[in-house]
This record gives C-alpha cells, sequence and structure tokens, in this order.
C-alpha cells in the first residue's frame, strides 16, 4: 500500500455554506422550471378528427381502413418492404407489427377537432357535438375501445373566438365529469397561441375548472400548438415559446408545430408548406431547445399529401410520408400528426423501422455501460440516459418486444426506467 497522500484546503466551511445559501434560489429555479422528462409514454402520433365526424367506431375504422389500404397496395412483406426501402432483414418484422398494431391499437392519441377541422357553426351545434365527445370518449375508456390519449382542440383564444372555445371546453369537461371523471389519457390542444399572456389565462380557466369541481390542483395539463410566427420569435427578440412554457405554470405538456399554418404565415407558397422545409425546421429547433429540460415534449406537424387514388400514387404519399417520419425521428421528434387512415401504415413502419435498426447497438452499448465493461465507444451517463429512453419508447409503441430487450442487455423495465430518468444530482454525480 502506498504512502498515504496529505490532504490540505485552505478554505473555511463558512464559504461553502454561503455559497449554497446563495445559490438556493437557483436550485430551487432549477428543479421548479426543469424537472425534466416526465417519463410516461409519448404517443408517435396525434390523430385529429373533426368534432362532427367523430363516432364510437372512428378509431376501429382508422385501423380497418389502413389494414385495407395494405391488402389492397401492399399485401405482402416484400411489396410493402419495396415501396419504403426496408431492408430484407426489416420487411418481415415491420410489415408483421405494422398489421398486428392496426388491429390491436390503430390510434395511439386522437383529437377531436374544434378548430380549423370543424369551423364556425351555431352556438347550439358545437354545444351538442362538444357534449357528444364527451359522452363517447368516456365510453370508450369504460369499455376498453378508448386509444391511449384521447381530448380536444378547441378554438384558440383570440377575441373572435374566445368565448367560443372557453365554452366548448367547458361543456367537454363537464360531459366528461358527469360521465364518471376525467379519463387519464385526456389530452387538450390550445392552437394558434401568439401571446404568453394566451397561456396564462388557458392555465387559469383550467385551474378555474379544477376548483369548481374539486380536483386536485394541475390535475389538467395542455398541449401548445405552435402556428404563429409570434410564437417562435417575439418583438423584443426573445424566444416566445420559452415564455408560453413559462407562462403555463407547469400544466404545458407539449408543443405541437402546425406545419400549414405557420408556413403560411411566414408566406410560403402552398406547395412547399412542409415539415422539412427551412422554416419549419427553425421553428421546431427553437421548440425543442425551449422544451429541453422542462418535461414538456415536442411534436412534428403533418403532410396534405393523402396516400389515395390508384396503387402508384398511394406508394408515392407514402414514401413522401415514411421519409418526413424518419426524417423527424432522427432529429428527436417522436410524434407527428396524421390527417388520413392511410397515413398510420406508414407511421408505425417508419417507427418501428427507426426503433429495430438501431435496437441492438442501443441495447450492446447500454449494457456494457450497466457492467461498466468495454467496448469502442465509451458512454456517459446522459447516453445511458438517451439510449434507454430509446428502447423504452420503442417498447411503448409496439417495435420492440421486453423478452428481446431483456436478453440483449439483461435489464428488466425497472432499469431502463432508472437510467432514463436518474435524479439529476446522480447524473451530475456520475459524469464527473
Amino acid at each position: 500500500m502506498g504512502q498515504q497522500e496529505k490532504v490540505a484546503t485552505s478554505l473555511a466551511g463558512a464559504v461553502s455554506e454561503e455559497i449554497s445559501a446563495s445559490l438556493a434560489p437557483v436550485d430551487a429555479e432549477l428543479e421548479r422550471r426543469y424537472p425534466g422528462d416526465p417519463g410516461t409514454r409519448q404517443p408517435v402520433h396525434t390523430v385529429y378528427v373533426p368534432g362532427d365526424a367523430f363516432a364510437a367506431d372512428t378509431i376501429r375504422s382508422w385501423g380497418d381502413r389502413a389494414l385495407a389500404a395494405l391488402d389492397e397496395h401492399a399485401p405482402d412483406a416484400a411489396s410493402f418492404a419495396a415501396v419504403l426501402g426496408l431492408s430484407d432483414e426489416l420487411a418481415e418484422p415491420v410489415y408483421s407489427r405494422v398489421r398486428a398494431k392496426l388491429e390491436r391499437e390503430p390510434i395511439e392519441d386522437l383529437r377531436v377537432d374544434f378548430e380549423d377541422g370543424y369551423g364556425p357553426r351555431p352556438d347550439a351545434e358545437e354545444d351538442a357535438t362538444a357534449a357528444r365527445a364527451a359522452r363517447l370518449i368516456a365510453e370508450a375508456y369504460r369499455d376498453g375501445t378508448a386509444a391511449p390519449c384521447m381530448g380536444i382542440r378547441m378554438k384558440c383564444m383570440e377575441a373572435a373566438v374566445r368565448d367560443r372555445g372557453i365554452r366548448t371546453l367547458d361543456v367537454f369537461l363537464t360531459g366528461l365529469m358527469e360521465a364518471g371523471g376525467l379519463p387519464e389519457g385526456l389530452v387538450l390542444t390550445l392552437p394558434k397561441v401568439t401571446y404568453p399572456e394566451q397561456v396564462g389565462a388557458f392555465a387559469r380557466l383550467l385551474e378555474a375548472f379544477e376548483k369548481a369541481h374539486g380536483l386536485d390542483a394541475g390535475r389538467l395539463g395542455f398541449e401548445i400548438q405552435i402556428e404563429t410566427s409570434q410564437s417562435i420569435l417575439a418583438t423584443d427578440g426573445t424566444a416566445t415559446v420559452a415564455r408560453m412554457i413559462q407562462a403555463a405554470e407547469g400544466r404545458a405538456t407539449g408543443l405541437h408545430y402546425g406545419t400549414f399554418d405557420y408556413s403560411a404565415c411566414l408566406g410560403v407558397s402552398a406547395a412547399y408548406q412542409a415539415s422539412d422545409h427551412p422554416a419549419a425546421d427553425h421553428a421546431k429547433a427553437v421548440m425543442q431547445v425551449a422544451a429541453a429540460g422542462t418535461g414538456v415534449r415536442v411534436s412534428d406537424g403533418s403532410t396534405n399529401v393523402l396516400p389515395v387514388g390508384p396503387t402508384a400514387k398511394v406508394h408515392d404519399a407514402w414514401r413522401l410520408h415514411y421519409g418526413l417520419t424518419r426524417r423527424a425521428l432522427a432529429r428527436a421528434y417522436y410524434q407527428g400528426w396524421d390527417m388520413h387512415p392511410g397515413h398510420i401504415p406508414t407511421r408505425y413502419a417508419a417507427v418501428f423501422a427507426f426503433y429495430r435498426e438501431g435496437f441492438e447497438q442501443a441495447a450492446a452499448r447500454l449494457a456494457r455501460y450497466a457492467n461498466r465493461t468495454g467496448g469502442d465507444v465509451m458512454d456517459e451517463p446522459a447516453t445511458a440516459k438517451a439510449l434507454s429512453g430509446y428502447l423504452l419508447r420503442g417498447l411503448d409503441c409496439g417495435a420492440l418486444d421486453i423478452a428481446e430487450v431483456a436478453r440483449l442487455t439483461g435489464l428488466t423495465r425497472a432499469d431502463l426506467e432508472s437510467f432514463a430518468s436518474p435524479r439529476r444530482g446522480d447524473l451530475t454525480a456520475s459524469a464527473k
């Protein structure tokens, strides 16, 4: 045993105590504003259906129509793989999982739309439609036919439609309460936000509803749809979207990019309004940075090129949608919006291929990290967090099975969750 080193210090303990005391407000602010990812399942997509078109069989109908599209335009794994450029190794696993998903859980997140997809209606008609949506969603959760996430997109908080939007929300939420209470998967979307004050007002609206029904404070959260230039950059040059997250006071759950409204707001010609336009990339990059660490998740938008018509046209639309979805996944936008049942096969194909392509490498790297064994990549705790998050998202959507993940990593789901959501102090200490 070698000679024990002499350890000497120069600072009194009071110095450290004074520093800690001075930073206590910052520590508290950091915990409050940057709690990290909530660790809950994030749906891979949002499907929105106009309020008047939403029915008890909507979810099953979309699944059946998506399966019919496969049967007509890609009846087997080889033909589907040829359209999308999938490798031989991925063709069968992806195709079989897509079909199973469409049969079991065709929609992960459904939004009944009372905004652009519904438009202005007589008040009595919108009241009745909102009440009907509440009844059908409550029944779906009771009988086990609901999507994991369901809710409404109301009209925005601008003066012209504000009162109508508030009333629709009230009718809908009150209907859910009268039908037995708010479901766990409830999601609300606030569109066309331009000022943080509109977000703050919506948060107060939800707080008032909670108090009226004796609900826990903070029970109601909501997504902010980013569809205006003002929501990205304010007149003073600051990032409005960051201030919107703060204005929500912990209620914001997501930032959803609105492809077409945002593009039009910037003057992008209709033919070039797409989620891969440079203007879209800039907006989503700002959203991503603003949301990082806050627990607020970012969602990509949609494509309006529908896979309908003759097979050649359907294949072209599928390739476009698949490519846009893969592009978004590579940029860490793990959710998007789908506008047609024909989009669902390529949504799941892109998601499943993304997770299955990188599965073995991610599993091997995480196993080495967990076992502290060597390899050709030296990973940090933050990378282990990303690797485990990747595997968990693959498990949640059905791209991966827990048995194959456990076989390659030696880890349980609880182990993965502990790596994916470490306490801030643990992550910082491990990185030293």
